[in-house]
């Protein structure tokens, strides 16, 4: 009698996954923070100056980006910390997406686990230390951390690309030069960033993972990254759907609490720390990104687009600190209608090729939107289809 060979039986793939965070201090993404007496300090506990007044001081403890042993869409954290009255410790996640670029932050509450917008097989942990009012700040000492196996995926050949939001909103200028941002960066004159009113969206220092297209009219456009918090309010991640909004969920999508407030007198015209609303202002934007780019000498309404609330192919400039000329035709001579600020991702749809003219070798260029196009050499892409 034939013997029956039981096939085999393939690894389990955990539930669940665990593991004490490495509270290490390296490399140049950590902001404000040092380790002393066997915790994870502020090192300036002085307030931070904003466009709106005095700040907590806070900084930032980047733990290295972690390939669990499965897909994930959802992480717990258990903190172990000394938090003074009114100081905070704030646990955040966020995943790598099928268009290889980060998903917004997601906030890990005690007995909350953070939500990912979708399953994703690498995750980043952002640790935020805020100060108290009275200047105290937390001692952390402990993270440990819980990654629940999410839905299997197959991620497409060519991911689907959605459009991400635009909204009108209300500008206003950060100056503050030689001060300090919320994610370490210092000011510089004429520099080139956006504030909004979440760390949901707030991009390491020195990169661009965050990035709004700002547009004083359908000519005149900057792609900025989001280095800083404000104006206004700390929660309100207006952009998102009006269910999955930090707070104020009864307001509608792409509309700022401060701008409900200063022009509906809603929540009697305060903002979420009780101030009140002095204007409605629902993004801030560096001098040069103000001035120089957008031409403006005044507040202005500007219409926004948050790029990371879409998906599709991106890329930041081959010279991360320098800026990159957007022009109306894929040729040199054409009208500027755009600057992609240093540090930027831009969105391209396709790539055109242009005739070479007298000595025949023509150039490439991407074209970011309708009558927005860039030099091809500029950018860090691969794989663009042709228009």
């Amino acid at each position: 009698m034939a013997s029956i060979l039981a096939a085999p039986v393939a690894d389990a793939v955990p539930a669940s996954e665990s593991w004490a965070a490495e509270l290490a201090i390296a490399g140049g993404d950590d902001t404000n923070v040092l380790a002393a007496e066997d915790a994870v300090r502020l090192r300036d506990l002085a307030p931070r100056d904003t466009s709106t007044g005095p700040a907590p001081a806070e900084g930032q403890l980047m733990l290295a980006p972690r390939r669990p042993a499965a897909v994930t869409d959802q992480v717990a954290a258990e903190v172990t910390a000394n938090v003074p009255e009114g100081a905070q410790v704030v646990v955040s996640v966020r995943g790598i997406r099928d268009d290889g670029t980060w998903s917004e932050w997601r906030e890990a509450a005690p007995g909350s686990p953070a939500r990912l917008e979708a399953p994703t097989f690498e995750i980043q942990v952002r640790v935020t230390l805020v100060a108290a009012p009275d200047g105290s700040g937390p001692a952390l000492r402990r993270v440990w951390l819980t990654a629940d196996q999410g839905p299997r995926r197959f991620a497409a050949a060519a991911p689907p690309t959605t459009v991400p939001l635009t909204s009108r909103v209300f500008a206003t200028r950060i100056g503050l030069v030689g001060n300090d941002t919320a994610n370490g960066h210092e000011v510089e004159r004429n520099d080139r960033f956006a504030a909004l009113p979440s760390r949901r969206a707030l991009s390491p220092r020195g990169e661009g993972d965050y990035t709004a297209r700002v547009c004083a009219s359908a000519t005149r456009c900057t792609w900025v990254p989001i280095w800083d918090l404000g104006p206004w309010n700390t929660r309100d991640d207006y952009w998102s759907p009006s269910a999955e909004r930090q707070e104020f969920r009864d307001l509608p999508r792409g509309r700022p609490q401060a701008e409900a407030a200063f022009t509906d007198d809603y929540r009697d015209g305060r903002d979420g720390q009780g101030r009140r609303v002095a204007n409605p202002a629902g993004i801030d934007l560096a001098d040069g990104t103000f001035r120089e780019d957008l031409g403006l000498t005044d507040n202005a309404w500007v219409s926004v687009t948050y790029l990371w609330t879409g998906t599709g192919p991106s890329g930041t400039a081959v010279d991360r600190d320098a800026r990159v000329e957007v022009r109306a035709a894929p040729a040199a001579d054409a009208a500027v209608v755009g600057v992609v600020a240093p540090q930027a991702r831009m969105t391209y749809e396709c790539a055109v090729d242009a005739a070479g003219g007298r000595t025949g070798v023509g150039t490439r260029w991407f074209r970011l939107g309708p009558a927005q196009f860039v030099p091809a050499d500029q950018v860090e892409a691969r794989d663009v289809p042709s228009c």
